[in-house]
């Protein structure tokens, strides 16, 4: 190995043990036997990661193997964007560890010059990434929801994103003023009646870049968990084949669509599948690789935000 080569490896070793400990919260001791060295030796990268300037709030330093995953995920998915951040090891949150490359590509479509309408979806992965988003001023670009953001019970739901980010781009914002799931089919075609709604549908689906999440249906499933559907209903869809959703619209493996009872009722935007804009999906840990994989086959998203452990598991 050539003097650059260690450099650059010794540069990789620094990130890692730097993303571990301030992104993943772990201890010396841990990332110690996550990196397989001495506690001695952590102590040193992570001193170097700081005085080299790889880790401020984000990490700064590209890996050497995530950029190979990412190389790989694009040319076997055809994905115009493709991100994959470190693993932060058995304990860590995968949400977590991914939202500040998240942000990144995100502040990278703020910097365009023409003005943009960017569709952002909700669920955990997209709070993490709207958290991590530096406060500016993106008047000229408009954000605009794909779900709705009333939960069940009347409130706002809990999840929801849009608000989070336009205040922190200080942007002209649309939310999709609509239950994210309606008690009938009928009660959701009221709403989307109403001139507002119309216009905010229209808006999502003229978006030039949409982030969204990817939601898993085994019996952990974010629309279950989160009270939107019962498990009576988790369970038909799961007889249908239900392996993911974005942004509440279900999918079987093959990333096809599911009609059902609640796809009739769910209150926001279906993305149509193979569209030439970047639809980034943002997700991570090993409950999600099904979801993501379906939903890459069936072009439902053409762009990938994940962690090392995740892109080598869909490449597996």
């Amino acid at each position: 190995m050539s003097r650059a080569e260690t450099e650059i490896t010794t540069l990789d070793e620094a990130a890692r043990a730097g993303w571990l400990s301030y992104v993943g919260g772990l201890t010396q001791d841990q990332i110690a036997a996550e990196l397989g060295v001495s506690r001695q030796r952590v102590q040193r990268l992570v001193s170097r990661a700081l005085a080299e300037g790889l880790i401020r709030v984000r990490l700064d330093h590209r890996i050497a193997s995530c950029l190979r995953l990412e190389a790989e995920l694009a040319r076997r998915f055809r994905l115009l964007e493709c991100r994959v951040a470190p693993s932060l090891g058995a304990a860590g949150d995968p949400a977590r560890g991914i939202a500040g490359v998240a942000a990144d590509l995100f502040e990278r479509m703020l910097i365009r010059p023409e003005p943009l309408v960017i569709a952002v979806g909700t669920g955990r992965a997209l709070r993490g990434m709207a958290d991590e988003l530096q406060p500016q001023l993106c008047d000229r670009h408009r954000i605009v929801s794909l779900i709705g953001n009333i939960a069940p019970d009347g409130s706002a739901s809990f999840f929801d994103v849009l608000m989070r980010i336009a205040d922190k781009l200080q942007a002209p914002h649309y939310p999709m003023a609509v239950p994210v799931i309606s008690d009938t089919a009928e009660e959701r075609a009221a709403f989307h009646k109403l001139r507002p709604v119309q216009a905010v549908v229209t808006l999502a689906r003229q978006a030039d870049a949409t982030f969204v999440g990817v939601g898993q249906m085994g019996d952990d499933a974010p629309l279950y968990k989160d009270g939107f559907i019962t498990a009576v209903e988790l369970a038909e869809v799961q007889a249908q084949g239900a392996v993911g959703e974005v942004a509440g619209n279900i999918f079987d493996a093959s990333g096809r669509y599911i009609d059902s009872g609640i796809s009739a009722r769910m209150g926001g935007v279906r993305i149509a599948p193979a569209r030439e804009e970047p639809i980034i999906g943002i997700a991570a840990g090993p409950t999600k690789v099904p979801a993501i994989r379906a939903a890459l086959a069936g072009r439902i998203i053409n762009g990938l935000v994940t962690d090392e452990a995740t892109a080598q598991a869909l490449l597996a």
